[in-house]
């Protein structure tokens, strides 16, 4: 079975066991794009799972949707079980490990490995945290997105709005792009008023950021972040 030239992403669904178990932060469908993977699962794959729809070479598995798992064989299973040690959704966690920030490297196995609610890293900023939420990765929608998303924003879900407007003055171009995303979460904006004045520097810098690189998410950040006395700190 040769792979088709071009190496289109495959569109995977969830190959989890029967028994329910599951790794806590599995997404539900994830994209292989790795050429190597891809090439792994198609020489594994049943012919009728093979799709020539629009000649994208393109495969949708998608077994919680009425999919007959009856055709998953144990080659397949070990590729794309969540749950096994050498399989493909173990390697993509393995290297968003591997490209977390120091300092929260250590945390990020703990959510890798398995665990649903690890402890929070001491002693590393918000900024940081702003800036691991908002890097581009390579691998958007790979078996490790739910854990891209998931991992920042449980350490920024417990932080008060003070500590989170500070952290918007000392973090990054990245830091801003996921301070952005997540001051226009619904996190965020079903708080509190009083816990939505933001710093006028602080709020300042978020509506910039989303004027130039996040237009969509400006009317909320406009509607929901509430001023507060202005600080008179500015960006050095």
């Amino acid at each position: 079975m040769n792979p088709i030239p071009g190496a289109e992403p495959l569109h995977m669904g969830d190959f989890s066991p029967g028994d329910g178990a599951r790794h806590p932060h599995h997404p539900r469908s994830y994209e292989i794009t790795d050429p190597a993977e891809i090439a792994e699962v198609r020489a594994v794959l049943p012919p009728e799972r093979h799709t020539d729809a629009a000649g994208s070479g393109g495969i949708e598995c998608m077994c919680h949707e009425g999919w007959d798992p009856a055709p998953v064989t144990p080659e397949l299973k070990r590729l794309v079980d969540p749950l096994s040690p050498d399989g493909i959704p173990a390697r993509h966690r393995a290297r968003w490990v591997a490209r977390a920030p120091d300092g929260l490297r250590e945390y990020a196995e703990a959510l890798a490995g398995g665990e649903e609610e690890p402890d929070p890293p001491s002693a590393v900023p918000l900024g940081v945290v702003f800036g691991w939420l908002g890097a581009v990765r390579a691998e958007p929608r790979d078996a490790a997105w739910l854990l891209a998303e998931r991992g920042p924003w449980r350490l920024l879900a417990g932080a008060s709005t003070e500590e989170l407007a500070w952290a918007v003055r000392e973090t990054d171009r990245a830091g801003l792009e996921g301070a952005v995303r997540f001051f226009a979460s619904e996190e965020f904006t079903t708080r509190h008023p009083k816990r939505r004045r933001v710093p006028e520097t602080a709020r300042e810098l978020l509506l910039r950021h989303a004027r130039g690189h996040r237009p969509k998410d400006l009317p909320v950040l406009e509607r929901r972040l509430l001023r507060a006395a202005e600080d008179r700190v500015r960006r050095s």
